[in-house]
């Protein structure tokens, strides 16, 4: 008898040891990793099936970008925007290797298909093609042309091939080449606004929607504009930062909806304070978004002189200022009155006047005269002083006292502009008069570090 009780007595003992186990390991049950499974139960091709399945593996972050996109969820895979044709010229030839592999299944010649390592707003429009035409037409596409018409960087060969590529190219874009049956490594790897594209197209999507998540959410925000638009020359992420947008931005951006379906993101309902795309991209009242971010601009106020953009001749503009300007003030007045958003442009445009009248136009008629008088040398840009004076005038202060002005930034358009601009006028016109009173030649830079850069336009570009 005893026997028999201390058998039932261990069984109920190690029945509760293992119940309460369990419930231990039940109770830290969230603090155990997981693994997050992605099933295909949508219908798709073995090819597109095969990529995942394969990237899952080799490019797990890749992957996981692509599986949190709109793109997995609209069944949109790697396939759809990779894809190429046979004698496509930017078609991977080391990635036909992967189908000769021996250690995955999809590593067969099944599965095989042409691809392209480069997707191009020419892919892009197979799904988005009003987006595609919209950039295809604006001053980011086409800023290649722009800057091989007016940039004495490029034309005067002043910088070298590799200051290029690592700097000036990666926003503006490159010229994409083949060299040895691969992407040539001094144009790739590159997604700048301007890229010219093997299939003729130009820019890339993945400037502002990056890869593979190509998020709505990303580019609404400054930060995808503030990549390429910061520093001495065009800091519009800092002006904005410092303006009240930037301000009710970095306070209540997490509030904001940004991931409001396209054309539905509204002022004072999916967010309170406006960025960079609120005004230059999305809609707003009766104005339509548009991916041509050139749109809605009165002023030229990144060029040298002040112009409107039908005047600008490098890329002129094909609708009127005027026009533009209705648009932008109907963006502006989602929030504002008439009164301010008219206030605001008479203000702006008193400084446009003000720094071409003042501060430009003399300037560029002293320059002219130093050349006139042999007293500078202009066979080559920045090898003397007065150039760069000239230069950096309108390319660093006198456009921040402008965009200060436009996107209502008073440290930008006052202490980093015009106060800059005055320092830099008036040691720029007392060294030039002095050149002039005494007929003497200024100091040129003979050994000028690095001025080998290619100067001949690549036959790509209009």
């Amino acid at each position: 008898m005893k026997k028999v009780l201390f058998i039932i007595f261990l069984s109920v003992g190690v029945l509760f040891l293992w119940m309460s186990a369990g419930s231990i390991i039940e109770s830290q049950a969230g603090n155990l990793p997981k693994a997050k499974e992605f099933r295909i139960e949508r219908s798709m091709p073995k090819e597109a099936m095969a990529c995942i399945q394969c990237h899952k593996t080799e490019h797990p972050g890749l992957f996981a970008d692509w599986a949190a996109s709109r793109h997995a969820s609209a069944n949109i895979t790697c396939y759809d925007c990779h894809k190429a044709e046979e004698f496509d010229k930017d078609v991977s030839k080391a990635h036909y290797k992967q189908y000769e592999r021996s250690d995955t299944k999809f590593g067969i010649r099944e599965y095989k298909v042409p691809i392209t390592a480069v997707v191009t707003p020419k892919d892009c429009s197979r799904c988005h093609p009003d987006e595609s035409k919209q950039y295809s037409i604006s001053k980011h596409a086409n800023t290649q042309e722009i800057i091989w018409k007016i940039d004495p960087w490029l034309n005067n060969g002043m910088n070298s091939d590799v200051e290029r590529a690592s700097g000036c190219y990666h926003c503006h874009g490159t010229v994409l080449k083949i060299k040895d049956d691969a992407l040539d490594p001094d144009t790739w790897p590159n997604v700048g606004v301007g890229r010219i594209n093997l299939d003729g197209s130009k820019g890339s999507c993945s400037s502002c929607h990056t890869r593979h998540r190509f998020s709505v959410m990303e580019a609404r925000k400054p930060e995808a504009c503030g990549q390429c638009h910061l520093g001495p020359d065009h800091p519009q992420i800092e002006i904005f930062m410092e303006s009240k947008h930037g301000d009710i931005y970095t306070a209540h951006g997490d509030d904001y909806n940004w991931k409001a379906a396209p054309g539905t993101w509204t002022p004072g309902v999916d967010y309170r304070g406006p960025t960079c795309a609120s005004c230059h991209m999305s809609g707003a009242g009766t104005v339509m978004t548009s991916h041509d971010v050139t749109e809605r601009l009165s002023w030229e106020i990144q060029a040298p002189l002040t112009i409107r953009p039908e005047d600008f001749k490098p890329f002129p503009a094909k609708t009127s200022w005027q026009k533009e300007r209705d648009k932008m003030k109907e963006v502006c007045g989602q929030c504002h009155g008439k009164t301010w958003v008219d206030s605001h442009y008479v203000k702006l445009d008193k400084v446009v006047h003000e720094y071409n009248e003042v501060y430009f136009k003399p300037a560029k008629k002293m320059l002219g005269t130093l050349y006139e008088k042999g007293l500078l040398d202009k066979s080559r840009f920045f090898d003397e002083r007065l150039e760069i004076e000239y230069y950096e005038l309108w390319h660093h202060e006198g456009r921040r006292a402008r965009m200060g002005t436009a996107m209502m930034a008073p440290d930008y358009a006052w202490w980093h502009g015009f106060y800059e601009c005055k320092k830099r006028f008036n040691n720029y016109m007392e060294e030039a008069n002095e050149l002039l009173k005494h007929n003497k030649k200024a100091y040129k830079a003979e050994y000028f570090p690095n001025a080998t850069g290619n100067t001949v336009k690549p036959k790509e570009i209009p």
